[in-house]
């Protein structure tokens, strides 16, 4: 089984989260993902702990799939090489600040010129253009220049720090494969590539979708815990007797009944979400959770359409009935006959897709591999793995 998008060739530059997610997606739907990577420099999600055999899981699993030719791009051959490949190659995927790969010869306008057709996509913290272009960033802070943060928090020890990189993958990631299939698809009707500037502020304030449209079109600042969703209303998490959560979600009236009997008081009900008596109401029902311990509450709820369900930890996650019949962990070969448990791709296609082919490799695991499909001979790679242009 080759996968949907068996057609498309990728040079993935990138290395931390944005990229290295974005070409995750697409390896898993059957691309060919070849990773660019330095010799010389680390990257830091090689090192991230937690380690599983001495490889970083975080790195085993954004880079699996994906083969490693490793380049000194400093060298001038090592840059021919880029050139050669990019010839037979539909995606570039690059993460440096803007600037970087045009000093080296690699931008959009150079590689263009060698192929009409590629894609060349740039995630960056702020994009291509404006006074923050060249600013150093990080998921934070991108959240906080686009104003998400201004409201996802609580008024008395304001904004969260999320636990998953929301503007890195949901609008760094995402956004970018949206936006290179876009573009695979107007290629195949002109012919020609194009340039895709992503940057992950940009992409972060696009996903203030329903604050950002009452602010825009009526004026309306949203403040922590000042609408329905940002804890404004009793549609917020409850603490059980043993201090474990619950989620409760039970914004429609019939969700509301339900929600409210259960717990036996059927008279909040009335309440809903009239501004008004949202706090008594938020109190009266952390009361009657504070009743129950986390497992009756779970037993409660599990028979209840209300929209209620239990605050998991990521081992109890992977334990869920509903997870497991999702098969949303998958076993992928490690390459030594062994193998590790990853998250597999959560995409369901009706012809399937093809199962995991390895983790992320070495720094280089596949340089001779690669450079002999380029048709360079046995002495010519070890010349230049002597120079130090591969490794």
């Amino acid at each position: 089984m080759s996968g949907p998008l068996a057609s498309l060739k990728v040079l993935d530059f990138s290395t931390l989260l944005p990229g290295p997610f974005a070409s995750l997606m697409l390896a898993d739907m059957g691309a060919e993902v070849l990773r660019i990577e330095s010799p010389t420099r680390m990257d830091l999600l090689r090192v991230l702990p937690p380690h599983d055999q001495g490889t970083s899981a975080s790195h085993a699993y954004l880079n699996r799939n994906k083969r490693s030719l490793a380049l000194d791009l400093k060298q001038a051959e090592a840059l021919e090489i880029v050139r050669e490949l990019v010839k037979d190659y539909d995606i570039v995927l690059e993460q440096f600040r803007p600037g970087v790969m045009e000093r080296l010869g690699l931008g959009y306008e150079a590689l263009k010129a060698i192929n009409p057709r590629l894609i060349y996509v740039s995630i960056t913290g702020y994009g291509q253009t404006g006074p923050y272009k060249d600013r150093a960033g990080h998921d934070i802070n991108y959240l906080a220049l686009a104003g998400v943060a201004s409201y996802t928090g609580r008024q008395d020890s304001g904004p969260l720090p999320l636990g998953v990189q929301l503007a890195d993958v949901g609008g760094g990631s995402l956004h970018a494969v949206v936006g290179l299939l876009a573009a695979v698809i107007s290629r195949q009707q002109s012919g020609v590539g194009q340039y895709l500037d992503v940057s992950m502020t940009d992409c972060s304030f696009s996903l203030n979708a329903m604050a950002g449209a009452g602010y825009l079109a009526c004026g309306v600042e949203p403040e922590w815990e000042g609408h329905v969703l940002n804890g404004g209303s009793f549609y917020d998490y409850y603490r059980s007797r043993d201090g474990r959560w619950m989620s409760v979600g039970s914004l429609e009236p019939a969700f509301m009944r339900q929600l409210c009997e259960a717990l036996g008081r059927p008279e909040l009900a009335a309440q809903g979400l009239k501004p008004e008596q949202q706090p008594a109401l938020k109190l009266a029902l952390q009361v009657e959770f504070e009743k129950r311990s986390f497992e009756q509450l779970c037993e409660l709820f599990a028979g209840v359409d209300a929209c209620v369900e239990p605050v998991l930890t990521l081992s109890e996650a992977v334990a869920h009935p509903q997870l497991k019949a999702r098969a949303l962990v998958s076993q992928v070969p490690r390459g030594d006959g062994s193998s590790q448990a990853q998250i597999a791709c959560p995409l369901k296609f009706s012809e399937g897709l093809p199962a995991p082919r390895h983790i992320g490799v070495a720094v280089g695991a596949h340089s001779d591999e690669v450079l002999a499909e380029l048709g360079l001979s046995p002495q010519r790679i070890s010349e230049l793995r002597s120079s130090k242009v591969i490794m």
